[in-house]
């Protein structure tokens, strides 16, 4: 699912594909929508016409999505909560919970109840017949053990930390997250709760952009 880091991480390191839920509740609903919001995290480089324009649309948004969320100040302002020492990977942490943010307060966010909505990117996913990259050995897991929506419980995170620690050279940076993660839970949901309705005006505005013209 992502390509091998280096082991000194510079500013702003970032793995892809932990923050699955955000992108495709900001991506839109139709199948193309979803579908581009999470290969985003799967496809790399410019995009020429390999995939219809509809998904291309979703990939060019979620990447537009990164870029917003990247050089946001409410984000500067999150990550400089954690310790100096890893503040770098700080981005990582934030990805993670803020999908737990999202998904435990969904009904805020969303019309339909999230297991219908996760349960719809699971179809969606299971009747594509070739996926980019890793996703199409990973898609049927997701469904399986429901990824997106296990995020509710916060103890999730922890498994998810540990899972990405193993595929990175240096085992070890990322302890200690689960536990700042743990320790800055109020003031890290008061940072979501002020910066998510932004991302989705944002998003929404991008996807008239791009989106529009492809369909």
């Amino acid at each position: 699912m992502m390509a091998r880091p280096s082991p000194w991480p510079g500013r702003g390191f970032k793995l892809g594909g932990m923050n699955y839920l955000a992108h495709l509740h900001l991506g839109g609903d139709a199948p193309a929508e979803l579908l581009g919001s999470l290969y985003g995290d799967f496809v790399k480089g410019p995009l020429a016409g390999q995939w219809p324009a509809a998904i291309e649309a979703g990939i060019a948004l979620h990447r537009r999505i990164d870029a917003f969320t990247d050089s946001h100040p409410l984000q500067a302002r999150a990550r400089a909560r954690f310790p100096a020492e890893r503040r770098r990977v700080a981005g990582i942490f934030l990805d993670l919970f803020f999908d737990h943010c999202l998904a435990r307060d969904w009904q805020r966010y969303s019309d339909q109840p999230l297991q219908g909505f996760t349960d719809r990117v699971y179809q969606v996913l299971a009747a594509e017949p070739q996926l980019p990259g890793s996703l199409q050995r990973i898609a049927p897991r997701m469904a399986a053990q429901d990824w997106l929506g296990s995020y509710q419980e916060f103890e999730v995170l922890g498994q998810v930390i540990a899972g990405m620690s193993r595929r990175l050279s240096r085992p070890r940076l990322l302890d200690g997250g689960l536990e700042d993660l743990r320790r800055l839970y109020e003031p890290l949901s008061e940072d979501f709760s002020a910066f998510y309705p932004a991302l989705m005006a944002f998003a929404q505005d991008q996807r008239e952009a791009l989106l529009q013209p492809a369909r």
